[in-house]
């Protein structure tokens, strides 16, 4: 569990902006603590927990530990395998999605710090989301592994261009995805 939490980590918590924390920081209404000898602002648990309280933000997203994982894929074998995978795991608390449209709605609410997103979805293409995703500067700190069956080096170089971290071919092996994602995350 953190004690002590930046103005970007706080802004995806209370699902609110960067500035909007900066300046509630600014004005005393978020307690805190600058770093010496930078300008970066730290908020301590304790402070952000009493700001939470008194703007009557839930809790539910103060951090478990636990990095946020979204699987989309239209696929329910694929799905119910990463959940009960990344569950059993327990540095992991997931979510999921079956289509694009999903996907954008559960990044807005969820905030994952990353996604197992599968490239042929049944509305639109998961290039497609990703570049959506990547054009939020809110998001720029997700992850995102794009999975798929395509072959073509050049697709796949497409499919990497569009914003994702990684590439990962079907079929392929749960426990180098989650091995990846690990590394990706910085988790142990």
């Amino acid at each position: 569990m953190k004690n002590v939490y930046t103005t970007g980590e706080v802004a995806d918590i209370c699902k609110i902006s960067q500035q909007t924390v900066i300046r509630c920081f600014d004005s005393g209404r978020l307690r805190g603590f600058r770093v010496p000898g930078s300008k970066f602002r730290r908020i301590p648990r304790e402070s952000l927990i009493h700001f939470m309280k008194e703007n009557a933000i839930p809790l539910d997203n103060l951090d478990s530990g636990k990095k946020r994982v979204l699987v989309v894929d239209d696929d329910q074998a694929i799905i119910e395998m990463f959940v009960e995978l990344l569950e059993r795991d327990g540095r992991f608390d997931v979510r999921t999605a079956m289509s694009g449209y999903d996907a954008g709605m559960a990044t807005q609410e969820f905030r994952p710090d990353i996604i197992l997103l599968d490239y042929k979805l049944p509305d639109i293409n998961g290039n497609i989301v990703c570049r959506t995703i990547r054009s939020n500067p809110a998001f720029e700190h997700v992850k995102i592994i794009l999975i798929s069956g395509v072959a073509d080096p050049d697709e796949v170089k497409e499919l990497l261009a569009a914003g994702a971290d990684e590439f990962v071919r079907k079929p392929f092996q749960i426990d180098a995805v989650i091995n990846r994602m690990a590394d990706l995350l910085a988790v142990s």
